[in-house]
């Protein structure tokens, strides 16, 4: 099935695409279909990045926000984790385990809906980087490799969500589209732009 649609989609390439006439040489005739079935495979997989995004973005918001909710709700604990565990640099404890729920809270709600997803991404990623830094004596011993292969994991897709934003299921992408239609409208009317 697959095999086919790659096949359709080479097809299309051939009919306007100059690398695909083809030549004499067996050879390149090969390199020229393999170069044809690797763009279609690629425009086959863009189709699929929205959801990529959206699934990366639920992901790390549900990770984050359960992390937030636990703390919130159990404050007394959470309390003495910032006081006899977590070593958040610069911060009282107190404090820390203010700022530290709050960004597990409010980063990951923007993140989900991909409302400023680039910033919540990055604000998500500080979240993320200051718990290791906080609990690097625990997180760097052997025995810990897997814990702190997550927070890499998470790192990682809060990376890929800041250089990509959010997608196209997305609050940002939707007030984008909103913004250039209407822009695009008022241009064609000679009107000056009037603030929302």
């Amino acid at each position: 099935m697959l095999h086919h649609a790659l096949l359709a989609f080479a097809a299309d390439d051939s009919k306007n695409a100059d690398n695909s006439l083809p030549t004499e040489d067996p050879v390149m005739n090969f390199l020229l279909s393999l170069t044809n079935l690797h763009a279609a495979l690629g425009r086959l997989l863009d189709k699929l990045q929205p959801l990529a995004l959206l699934a990366a973005r639920i992901y790390v918001t549900d990770v984050f926000w359960k992390s937030g909710w636990l703390k919130l709700t159990n404050w007394s604990s959470t309390l003495d984790l910032f006081r006899d565990e977590y070593h958040v640099p610069l911060l009282p404890p107190d404090l820390a385990a203010v700022v530290g729920t709050f960004g597990e809270l409010f980063f990951p709600a923007l993140l989900v809906v991909g409302l400023f997803g680039r910033v919540a991404a990055l604000g998500t990623s500080a979240v993320n980087a200051m718990a290791v830094i906080s609990y690097a004596y625990v997180l760097l011993q052997d025995g810990y490799e897997a814990a702190i292969g997550q927070h890499i994991l998470w790192g990682t897709l809060l990376l890929g969500l800041t250089v990509f934003g959010p997608g196209k299921l997305s609050i940002d992408a939707w007030a984008e589209r909103r913004i250039t239609t209407r822009a695009h409208g008022l241009r064609g009317s000679g009107k000056a732009p009037v603030p929302a």
